[in-house]
């Protein structure tokens, strides 16, 4: 059976990796891309995407400009990263042009689509979520038409990459995060900062995954050189190759790339002032929260790579 997959990306190098692996990905189809302020500008965004379904040669998917801003807070991002334009600065003077994206908004998008096809479309996210919120604001029925949402976002352990305990896709809109938790009671699947990065990959396999002999994989490793330098200084270690992204989408195309859940309820700090925007996981269920989501603790590695590997034949 084809999965429907509706993603929204704040598209970035790892947002990259993990569309390219959905594209890559038999028995998969993408009704839609939504766009999201996050690692760039919402333009910068929109224009990442477009350069994605291009190298894929897949331009006929639907790509929707959306928040360029978060519900409150201050805009962050990673151009100390990702590079200022989100795709390690690489320039691309054949890139396609604005006049692609729809004139439809995102969130009106993601309420249509989800819509027409109630029940079938799985969301997956990877980017703060302004989008979502907005759309359940707006459609409180939105998250019930889902059949299933997968988050990359968010503490386990309250290990921060942004604040002390924030992971950037939560700190980068708290009021967003708290919103989704709270008010999607589809099945709900997290993929946090520690599970990435505790499952990180040797650099051996991360040259012989971008020295393939293809375009793809000569895009990929043009865009990643400025993170991956990156990488030996921050908070990684420098020690493994981490598509953090990639780990949300390897999960939505194949369930049994998760082999362990944490399954209990979450929530998001929003006052604390060294942590907010941290994820709470409620392991004692003092929040008698009915809902429960299902936090990703283990990852078969093999499977994994295979859909990395996928990703730039």
């Amino acid at each position: 059976m084809t999965k429907k997959l509706l993603i929204d990306v704040d598209c970035g190098v790892d947002d990259a990796q993990a569309i390219m692996m959905a594209l890559a990905a038999p028995d998969v189809q993408i009704v839609g891309i939504t766009c999201v302020h996050g690692n760039t500008s919402i333009d910068n965004v929109c224009k990442n995407v477009l350069r994605v379904l291009k190298i894929c040669e897949r331009l006929e998917i639907p790509v929707f400009r959306g928040a360029s801003a978060p519900i409150l807070s201050d805009s962050l991002d990673s151009g100390n990263f990702h590079g200022e334009d989100g795709m390690g600065d690489f320039p691309d003077p054949e890139a396609p042009g604005l006049e692609l994206i729809q004139k439809e908004q995102a969130v009106q998008a993601m309420i249509r689509i989800v819509t027409e096809h109630e029940g079938q479309v799985c969301l997956v996210a990877t980017a703060p979520l302004t989008n979502l919120a907005l759309a359940v604001k707006i459609d409180p029925s939105f998250p019930e038409k889902l059949k299933s949402l997968f988050i990359m976002g968010g503490n386990m352990e309250s290990r921060g990459n942004t604040t002390v305990c924030g992971e950037f896709n939560f700190a980068a809109d708290p009021e967003a995060a708290y919103i989704v938790l709270k008010d999607y009671l589809c099945p709900t699947y997290i993929a946090t900062w520690e599970y990435t990065y505790h499952h990180k990959l040797p650099w051996g396999f991360c040259h012989s995954w971008m020295d393939q002999n293809t375009e793809k994989a000569r895009f990929m490793k043009n865009i990643s050189a400025y993170s991956m330098e990156m990488t030996k200084d921050d908070m990684t270690g420098g020690d493994g190759f981490l598509s953090c992204d990639s780990y949300a989408m390897a999960a939505a195309i194949d369930e049994e790339v998760v082999t362990e859940y944490i399954e209990c309820a979450v929530s998001v700090e929003l006052s604390g002032k060294l942590t907010r925007g941290m994820m709470v996981l409620d392991t004692l269920d003092l929040l008698k929260k009915k809902h429960k989501a299902f936090v990703m603790k283990t990852c078969d590695l093999e499977k994994f790579q295979c859909l990395l590997m996928a990703a730039l034949k």
